[in-house]
C-alpha cells in the first residue's frame, strides 16, 4: 500500500501562521519526500470556512492546486502530486484538461488527477453559480470526465454532452502519461459510484470511515460495475483518513492535547481522544500499523493521511515523522 499526505494549503492549515507561506508548504513537501511518502495532495477551493467543523464562518485562503502542484514539481522530484480532488464548477472542462496537461509536463508524468462534483455553496455563488441540484452536478462531472479524457492525450476531441461541449479541439502538447494520467472520482453516494463505474480509473473518499462502512460502499461500487460490464478490481481505490500516531499511550495523549490546543475557535470542540479513534488512523505506532494493515486488506491501493482535525493541516514535522514510521516507511 502507498502513503499520500495531504498537505497544508488554507491560512487554518498551521496554528500561528495566517496568511499561510508557500514556504511552509514546501517544507512539508519536502519531508514527506524524504520520509518515503508516496504521493502528495492538496484539494480545490477557492476559500472555505470551518463552520461544518464547528468553526465560524469566517471566509479564509486557499492555495490553488494547479499552480502550487506545479511550483512544488521543481524541488520535489520523487513523489506523485494529486488532487483532492478538483471542483468540476471552477474551471471549464477543456481549460481544466489544458491546465492539467501542462501540468502533468512540468512534474515529469506524476500527476493524478482527482475531480468531483463540488459541495461549497459560498464559492459557488462566487463565480456567479447557483448550487445546481446533485443530479445536475452529477452531470456536469460526466461531461467533465468525458472531455478530460478525451483531450489529455492531446486532441483534436469533440464531444458534445447536456452541460458541456468541445468541437474539434486541440490540446497540445498532450500530457506526458499516455494514454492519460490516471483520473479519480472523490465521493460516495450510490450515483457517484455508478460514475466511477462509468468512466473513473480510480475512487477515492475522506476523511472519516470505518471498516464496516467502507466495506458497505466496495459493495455499491462492485455492483455498479456490474451494470457498466466492468471488473471492479480495475478500479484503483484511494483512501484519506485522519491520522495521528504515538510512540505510547502516553505520548498519543500528549500529541492529541497538542493539536487541540491549536485548533481554531470553536472547531471540534466536544472531540475526545477516545472519540477521535472512531474512524481515523489514530494509535500507537503498533495501532496504526495494524489498522493500516487492515485497509491494506480491503484494497486500499493508497492510504492519504491527514494531520489535525480539519482537512488539509499540519501539526508538526515531529507528528508527520512518527506516523511515517507507525506506517512503515521512512529514509
Amino acid at each position: 500500500m502507498r502513503i499520500g499526505l495531504a498537505l497544508p494549503q488554507y491560512d487554518y492549515s498551521v496554528s500561528g501562521e495566517s496568511p499561510l507561506r508557500f514556504e511552509t508548504i514546501l517544507d512539508y513537501a519536502r519531508e514527506a519526500e524524504r520520509l518515503g511518502f508516496d504521493s502528495l495532495w492538496l484539494s480545490d477551493h477557492l476559500f472555505l470556512d470551518l463552520a461544518k467543523y464547528g468553526g465560524t464562518t469566517e471566509r479564509v485562503g486557499a492555495f490553488d492546486p494547479l499552480v502550487t502542484l506545479a511550483a512544488l514539481s521543481r524541488s520535489v522530484t520523487g513523489p506523485r502530486l494529486g488532487t483532492l480532488v478538483c471542483c468540476e464548477a471552477l474551471r471549464p472542462a477543456s481549460v481544466l484538461a489544458k491546465a492539467l496537461a501542462t501540468l502533468d509536463q512540468l512534474c515529469d508524468g506524476r500527476l493524478d488527477i482527482g475531480i468531483g462534483t463540488g459541495w461549497y455553496a459560498p464559492e459557488y455563488e462566487a463565480i456567479g453559480l447557483p448550487l445546481p441540484s446533485p443530479g445536475d452536478r452529477l452531470q456536469r462531472l460526466r461531461d467533465a470526465i468525458e472531455v478530460c479524457r478525451g483531450l489529455l492525450g492531446g486532441g483534436p476531441f469533440t464531444f458534445t454532452g447536456p452541460t458541456t461541449s468541445v468541437f474539434d479541439a486541440p490540446n497540445q502538447p498532450p500530457a506526458r502519461q499516455q494514454p492519460r494520467p490516471p483520473i479519480i472520482v472523490g465521493g460516495k453516494g450510490d450515483r457517484l459510484l455508478q460514475v466511477v463505474a462509468d468512466l473513473a480509473d480510480g475512487w477515492n473518499t475522506s476523511w472519516e470511515w470505518t471498516v464496516p462502512a467502507y466495506v458497505e460502499r466496495l459493495g455499491v461500487l462492485e455492483r455498479a460495475c456490474e451494470r457498466a460490464g466492468r471488473d471492479p478490481a480495475t478500479v484503483t481505490r484511494s483512501l484519506g483518513l485522519y491520522t495521528l500516531a504515538g510512540e505510547d499511550s502516553r505520548d498519543l495523549s500528549a500529541r492529541f492535547d497538542r493539536i487541540r490546543e491549536a485548533r481554531p475557535p470553536g472547531v471540534q470542540g466536544d472531540v475526545t481522544l477516545d472519540s477521535w479513534r472512531r474512524g481515523h488512523l489514530v494509535g500507537t505506532v503498533d495501532e496504526v500499523g495494524e489498522q493500516a494493515a487492515a485497509w491494506a486488506e480491503l484494497g486500499i491501493e493508497t492510504l492519504i493521511v491527514g494531520m489535525g482535525l480539519v482537512p488539509f493541516s499540519a501539526t508538526g514535522l515531529d507528528d508527520l515523522e512518527l506516523m511515517a514510521a507507525a506506517l512503515g516507511i521512512g529514509p
